[in-house]
């Protein structure tokens, strides 16, 4: 079966009964950058379902919702396209203070007025984290133990806080990495950890309940191809990118990059047997690993 992948793709195939196919090096501790994402959303959504959080109400009095940040149409800038951002990682300068970033990026002024268009944004997310963390009393690794892993019995992930959290990490040139550049949280696990949060996050209940997952796959259309990747079409819900992929029908998840390394943890519901597949690899292009995750999906089983 390893001939599906390049031997530099480590991932994981999860079916829904639990079974998990691994290939190359998935045992491995590896960044899951945005994948993080999928992870804040399910804590905050699960906040929300305890009354901690409300997901339609004005956001700590800004004209945005916590809805909307999680699925990146509240306008919130972000520091992608900053210059300075990404020289000072490329040196390997400590990471900035809050402050320094949120001023830099411009936060308090937004992109475009709430709900009336789409831009990605981590500073939106950094929010959320904050969120997650006043409402638990208790810093992000603790809170997404509480609301996200233990419940599924998970005790290998964990977040990041220093470059000493990076040692142990699969890519010996992310060791001297300040995980603070990312603002929202950057969990590390094994390909087999985030296969089993995404797939155990696809059965009603066990989670989220039905309505709260309806409505973090609630998609808001985004368009169709994207070239270079495989993406037919593609679109956002709460945390999730949604969409079709080729060969391998809907595809529900999210893909990450950092320096050195990206990945793609996708559901792919279609077919006689669903998946949830992990992909890790490196270099900079996310549509590799989505390529080889979609390709695993399209030849399971």
């Amino acid at each position: 079966m390893a001939h599906m992948v390049q031997p530099d793709i480590h991932a994981v195939r999860r079916s829904a009964d639990g079974r998990a196919e691994h290939f190359a090096r998935a045992e491995g501790l590896f960044p899951w950058w945005s994948f993080t994402k999928t992870v804040l959303a399910i804590a905050a959504l699960r906040l929300c379902e305890d009354g901690v959080l409300d997901l339609d109400a004005p956001f700590q009095h800004r004209p945005y919702t916590l809805r909307q940040l999680l699925q990146h149409r509240a306008g919130v800038p972000n520091y992608g396209g900053l210059a300075e951002y990404h020289a000072a990682v490329a040196r390997g300068d400590p990471a900035w203070p809050r402050e320094r970033l949120l001023a830099a990026v411009g936060a308090d002024m937004l992109d475009y007025p709430p709900g009336t268009g789409w831009a990605y944004s981590n500073v939106g997310y950094l929010f959320v984290r904050e969120a997650i963390e006043a409402g638990t009393a208790s810093d992000l690794d603790a809170a997404l133990r509480k609301l996200v892993f233990a419940p599924l019995g998970l005790e290998c992930p964990r977040v990041a806080m220093q470059p000493a959290d990076l040692s142990d990490i699969f890519w010996p040139a992310l060791h001297g990495y300040d995980p603070g550049w990312v603002y929202h949280g950057l969990v590390v696990g094994t390909a087999g950890d985030a296969a089993a949060i995404l797939s155990a996050l696809m059965v009603p209940g066990k989670l989220l309940s039905a309505e709260t997952l309806a409505a973090m796959l609630d998609r808001h259309a985004l368009g169709g191809a994207i070239p270079g990747r495989p993406w037919t079409s593609h679109g956002y819900g709460l945390g999730l990118m949604i969409g079709a992929m080729e060969g391998a029908g809907r595809a529900i998840g999210h893909s990450g990059g950092g320096p050195h390394c990206v990945n793609a943890v996708y559901h792919f519901p279609d077919g006689d047997a669903p998946v949830s597949v992990a992909a890790f690899t490196d270099g900079n292009d996310e549509g590799r690993a989505e390529w080889a995750a979609a390709r695993l999906a399209a030849a399971r089983g």
